[in-house]
């Protein structure tokens, strides 16, 4: 019994240890499976009578529900009642309300029409502008694609430049004052030459503006394609000062600088804003580039030159004018001081006229108041010869 079964070094198992343990642990056991089926038992009591209860409630309930489905069932029939005479006032007010709707989007529908055909019309009126407008349009796309043929041919491009050039100096100076075409001693003819007052030279002004390189520098796209058009660009001025600085500068028969005309104010922008190292290139050989609007500004200043020159011209005639009217008006003062002197000699005159007629007319007086008797004869005649005296 007291055989030893496991030990450590604190503690020692022995056989009845063992058998006392296992007995306890049975007795536990027991007690515990009792204590578990006293409490299943009285679980299933519980679970039974709240299972009653529900049972008990749900019969209160199920009463309940049939009362509330009969009573429901009498509104229900009531609601039928109610609603069927319901519906009729509801079908008849809907009817006279789409009676008056009808009315309304008749006229509604009148009026729209009516306003429609007041925007068509004025639509119509509107497109037939269109129409025209469209067709200047066209008409003015055929002029502009006559103007970019005529500006890609060198011959039409000069004949354009030319004419702009000779309408702006045609319009503004004196025949005498330009020539077109014009015959140098080196034998190159410029486009236009113009003779300023008290000077024999002329002035040369050249129309024949390159135009390719801006053209190929507006269209291109690229980085590539614009630097070659600006050196295009750079290439075709530089030679174009140098050909008029060439050609056109003779020692007594041209003036010491000329003119470049360029046919486009667009152009004349980009070289100035562009290319000023060209214009002041130009400018170092005593060329002047021109638009149209500064060709303009210096005819008119050329304009008022030869105007003065003409002026100075005719001061001796203007002069030898001034001295016949001055003549003219002495000739004129010394005859209205005549007729000063004769309307002072009449109002004499008138005078002198007066003062007779009034001593006329005492006389008269005088001798309407005599009296004939013989008594008053001598007195009167003798007052009669103191009034003659």
């Amino acid at each position: 019994m007291n055989r030893i079964l496991w030990h450590s070094q604190d503690f020692a198992l022995t056989f009845g240890d063992a058998v006392a343990g296992a007995f306890g642990l049975a007795l536990l056991l027991m007690v515990a499976t009792l204590i578990a089926l006293r409490r299943a038992g009285r679980a299933r009591a519980l679970e039974a009578q709240a299972l009653l209860e529900r049972t008990r409630a749900l019969d209160q309930h199920m009463g309940a529900l049939n009362q509330a489905s009969a009573e429901l069932s009498g509104r229900m029939q009531t609601m039928a009642q109610v609603f069927g005479s319901r519906q009729t006032d509801f079908v008849r007010l809907v009817s006279e309300r789409l009676d008056v709707v009808g009315q309304q989007v008749g006229r509604g529908l009148e009026g729209a029409a009516k306003s429609t055909g007041d925007h068509l019309a004025a639509l119509n009126e509107r497109l037939a502008v269109i129409d025209a407008a469209q067709n200047r349009l066209t008409g003015l796309t055929q002029e502009v694609v006559g103007l970019k043929d005529i500006l890609s041919n060198k011959q039409a491009r000069g004949a354009f430049g030319q004419g702009r050039m000779e309408a702006i100096v045609r319009d503004n100076l004196p025949a005498d004052a330009y020539q077109f075409q014009f015959t140098l001693k080196n034998g190159t003819r410029p486009d236009c030459v113009i003779t300023l007052p008290g000077d024999d030279r002329v002035m040369v002004v050249d129309a024949k503006f390159p135009l390719e390189s801006f053209t190929a520098l507006r269209d291109a796209e690229s980085e590539d394609a614009r630097i070659k058009a600006r050196q295009w660009v750079r290439t075709d001025i530089s030679r174009h000062v140098k050909d008029i600085a060439e050609r056109y500068f003779i020692a007594g028969q041209t003036q010491d600088i000329a003119v470049m005309f360029v046919p486009a104010e667009s152009i004349f922008a980009d070289l100035s804003e562009h290319f000023d190292d060209l214009v002041q290139k130009a400018h170092r050989s005593r060329i002047l580039i021109v638009s149209p609007s500064l060709l303009m500004m210096a005819i008119q200043v050329m304009q008022a030159i030869v105007r003065d020159a003409r002026v100075r011209e005719q001061a001796h005639q203007i002069q030898a004018e001034v001295r016949n009217l001055v003549d003219d008006v002495i000739r004129l003062r010394d005859r209205v001081a005549k007729l000063d002197t004769h309307f002072r000699q009449a109002q004499e005159d008138v005078v002198t006229i007066t003062t007779s007629t009034d001593k006329i007319t005492r006389r008269g007086e005088r001798i309407g108041a005599l009296d004939f008797t013989p008594a008053r004869e001598g007195a009167d005649l003798a007052e009669l010869h103191r009034a003659a005296e």
